[in-house]
């Protein structure tokens, strides 16, 4: 498989190295462009991938072209890359918020892979959601699927109405874990443990957690019940909580969440 990849930031880094690692492409198979140069250069000393200045000169033989740039530059890309495609290529796009219908205008091109991965992608723990408009060949879906699995777990929706759901649970998901891990470290060193010590039993506390859930496939209410002795401190805490309105309070912001990315969504329709 051949590889372009239409910016050469963070998320792009993790999908070369992901794809490397997981034997998906081969150095030679991969081009890329970004328009810092010294970016360039570390990516080409770093992965011996081909590097372009323009991104026109991406596009070559690739099969598959990845649009890896931040949402802003977004209607530059576009001006590089519009009518430039061939029919028997495909974008994927992970640029957030820009839909099917404005990266199909944007790049007069029906053949459109659109894709949410999260940021724990960079580590091979992500989970990326995404959706292919019907120009895309079951070639090209397979293509697709094994680039997104170089970056952890992939699911597939057929409706594009998803994505933005997913943005707001997954996508944003990652930012309200560290944000309670934060909130378990402060509370642990207000108790008087030491900051170091406090950190690395909430870290692998939420991490072991989420594996054991994982692992059981039990209920996370049933399994919120085994830790809860009748009497105990655990239930003191879960009181507390729901004082606080926690569960409400997650709710609110998941849909807080999407509500924005949809908002979002219609204003690059503009573009």
């Amino acid at each position: 498989m051949r590889v372009g990849f239409i910016g050469g930031g963070v998320m792009a880094e993790a999908m070369i190295s992901g794809i490397l690692a997981r034997g998906v492409a081969r150095t030679g198979d991969i081009l890329a462009s970004d328009v810092i140069p010294e970016r360039r250069a570390f990516l080409s000393q770093k992965y011996g991938i081909q590097i372009a200045e323009e991104n026109r000169a991406v596009l070559g033989n690739a099969d598959i072209v990845v649009l890896a740039v931040k949402p802003q530059t977004l209607s530059a890309v576009f001006r590089d890359l519009k009518g430039q495609a061939q029919p028997s290529q495909t974008y994927l796009s992970i640029v957030a918020g820009a839909t099917i219908d404005t990266l199909a205008r944007g790049l007069e091109h029906a053949a459109i892979i659109r894709a949410m991965p999260n940021t724990p992608a960079q580590i091979g723990e992500g989970i990326s959601a995404w959706t292919a408009t019907p120009a895309v060949d079951a070639e090209r879906l397979k293509q697709a699927k094994a680039i997104l699995e170089a970056l952890g777990d992939e699911v597939y929706f057929q409706d594009e109405k998803y994505l933005n759901m997913v943005t707001a649970l997954s996508g944003s998901g990652p930012a309200y874990v560290f944000l309670f891990i934060e909130a378990l470290i402060d509370a642990g060193v207000l108790i008087g443990l030491p900051r170091d010590m406090s950190r690395r039993l909430a870290l692998q506390t939420v991490q072991g957690s989420a594996r054991f859930m994982a692992k059981t496939g039990k209920h996370p209410g049933e399994l919120r019940d085994m830790v809860s002795s009748p009497g105990g401190t655990t239930v003191e805490a879960l009181l507390k909580l729901e004082e606080g309105k926690f569960r409400a309070t997650i709710e609110k912001a998941v849909a807080a969440a999407y509500e924005k990315a949809v908002r979002l969504g219609e204003r690059d329709k503009k573009l």
